[in-house]
């Protein structure tokens, strides 16, 4: 932040604006919600989070007392962090070794210690919140430009204003309505039926056990045959550098791995809000599995092995 200037204050809808008297740390959990799905890593979240609190208290007294919505001010310069963050994101994935998935998360009971949702939210915006935690909507982020992310994310899931946007982007707020009108295609083209969560629960349970009898024909029949998996092992553990595409490739690289980590249990668990897979070995966890389905079958499977995206899933 430039010596001297204050960050715009700007507000928030009333839905989540707060008195002047507010405590910024009450902000806390919904700062890392905007930014885990601003940079997909929850550890990068917790930094720029952090950061936007370390320039909040370096303001002077005087210039802090006059911010009317320490939340949307806060807001603001998390929003102008993850932009940074995401123009060097690109160059840093491109050293990345093998594919790249977006940091899988537990249940947000057990990341951010309480629900996120107090019960004042609207259902229809706490369906659309549910929906951006979704590892297919975080892969479909992955694909947009740095501002049309931003754009997208904070308009269309938090309902930030487009004249606040234009203060985080640099950019008009015709520009900004154009940036998330741009994302919004993209999600569009890429969404598929939600199938009911008892129905996606039901197949990655009968995944679960085709898996552990080891048996293909059964995996076989609970995947698209143009099924794919795409595993991030990020250069530190072993990994299929490229995706895995069909069927019966799957399933036979499924008994394969398995016949390798003798000793690892599988367990289903929410990923992202999801029903998924977590595979433990001696305690530790070492891969979490995130699926996409569509008519009762299995289209995608998204498995992180990197360690480093692992952490909160420690117990």
């Amino acid at each position: 932040m430039s010596s001297g200037r204050t960050e715009p204050t700007g507000g928030l809808p009333p839905a989540t604006a707060r008195p002047a008297t507010a405590r910024p740390e009450g902000e806390y959990r919904q700062l890392i919600h905007v930014a885990y799905r601003l940079l997909g890593s929850l550890a990068e979240a917790e930094d720029a989070v952090q950061e936007a609190f370390v320039r909040w208290y370096a303001l002077p007294d005087r210039q802090r007392a006059a911010v009317e919505v320490p939340g949307a001010w806060l807001t603001t310069v998390v929003g102008r962090i993850c932009l940074d963050v995401l123009g060097s994101a690109r160059a840093r994935r491109e050293r990345y070794v093998g594919a790249w998935i977006p940091e899988p998360l537990p249940d947000t009971v057990e990341w951010l210690g309480g629900r996120a949702d107090d019960g004042g939210t609207d259902p229809a915006e706490r369906i659309a919140l549910d929906e951006s935690l979704d590892m297919a909507f975080l892969v479909v982020l992955e694909a947009m430009t740095p501002a049309e992310r931003v754009a997208f994310v904070l308009h269309d899931v938090f309902r930030y204003p487009f004249a606040e946007l234009a203060t985080i982007t640099g950019r008009t707020p015709a520009a900004c309505r154009q940036l998330a009108s741009s994302a919004r295609r993209r999600v569009r083209a890429a969404r598929t039926p939600e199938p009911p969560t008892g129905l996606r629960a039901r197949v990655v349970k009968d995944f679960k056990q085709a898996w552990e009898a080891q048996d293909i024909a059964a995996l076989v029949g609970l995947l698209t045959p143009d099924a794919t998996v795409v595993v991030d092992g990020g250069g530190l553990v072993g990994a299929a550098l490229r995706p895995i595409t069909g069927a019966g490739e799957i399933a036979r690289y499924l008994v394969a791995v398995g016949g390798m980590a003798p000793g690892t249990t599988l367990r289903l668990q929410s990923v992202n809000g999801r029903p998924g897979l977590v595979a433990r070995r001696g305690g530790t966890v070492v891969t979490v599995a995130a699926f996409a389905l569509a008519d009762g079958r299995i289209t995608r499977i998204w498995a992180v092995r990197n360690p480093e995206k692992l952490q909160a899933w420690t117990e």
